[in-house]
């Protein structure tokens, strides 16, 4: 319950903890009678990485894999991912693990029977499905990454990106670049904001990043866009 303070207050910061020693840093305006977030500030310590269980047919993918998982753990931020030993999941564990870095795996009861479950994690989780599987990796994540993949692969990404659109959840998300890999997704968003059904900001808002390195940079250093999804619809005035 907010207090009586807080309410008739403009502008009011928050810090909550959340988990270890990660923290969130929210910053609210109250406007036309109630409240809008303008930007929060997350302490970058886990990431989501959603990625292909095969390997791709060049060598770069697995390369690439590679990179990523050895900056994650020289950096020191904990992997969080399906929890599998197959492709590019695989190695990009294997590259965090025997870097010295902490590699959770959250896998759906199907595929654990399966005997597709890592050995070698930090920790994993058991759930019962997909949906099950996406939700507790995004409970768990600061921000996502989609390295190449396939189907589930685009899927995880459009669903992070989505609730990051609508504000059911204040998190970046990027793609590694590999190849060129995303610039289909890069020219698709573009043609959907020419044809009036997404706005620039929700475009731009996925860092898009041939470079690990600067793709983590970027979704360090990422802003919440403030704009509503909806075309025609006012925008939040931002806060001074």
């Amino acid at each position: 319950m907010w207090s009586a303070a807080i309410l008739r207050a403009s502008r009011y910061t928050v810090v909550t903890p959340v988990e270890k020693a990660r923290h969130c840093v929210y910053t609210f305006t109250l406007r036309h009678g109630g409240f809008f977030m303008d930007t929060t500030a997350f302490a970058l310590g886990r990431v989501a990485v959603f990625c292909g269980s095969n390997f791709g047919f060049s060598d770069e993918y697995a390369q690439a894999a590679r990179q990523l998982g050895a900056q994650i753990a020289a950096r020191g931020l904990t992997l969080v991912y399906g929890g599998t030993h197959k492709g590019l999941m695989g190695i990009m564990a294997d590259t965090v693990l025997e870097a010295g870095g902490q590699a959770v795996g959250i896998i759906n009861r199907r595929l654990h029977d399966r005997g597709h479950l890592h050995p070698g994690l930090t920790s994993h989780e058991i759930v019962a499905d997909m949906r099950a599987r996406k939700a507790r990796m995004a409970d768990l994540a600061d921000a996502f990454i989609a390295m190449p993949g396939g189907l589930g692969t685009f899927e995880e990404l459009f669903e992070a990106a989505t609730l990051t659109q609508l504000g059911d959840h204040t998190k970046a998300c990027g793609v590694l670049n590999v190849r060129g890999f995303y610039e289909p997704m890069r020219a698709m968003l573009t043609h959907a904001v020419q044809e009036g059904f997404m706005k620039p900001e929700h475009r731009d808002m996925i860092v898009i990043e041939a470079d690990p390195g600067a793709l983590l940079d970027g979704l360090a250093d990422w802003k919440a866009p403030t704009v509503t999804k909806w075309i025609g619809d006012p925008d939040p005035v931002s806060a001074a």
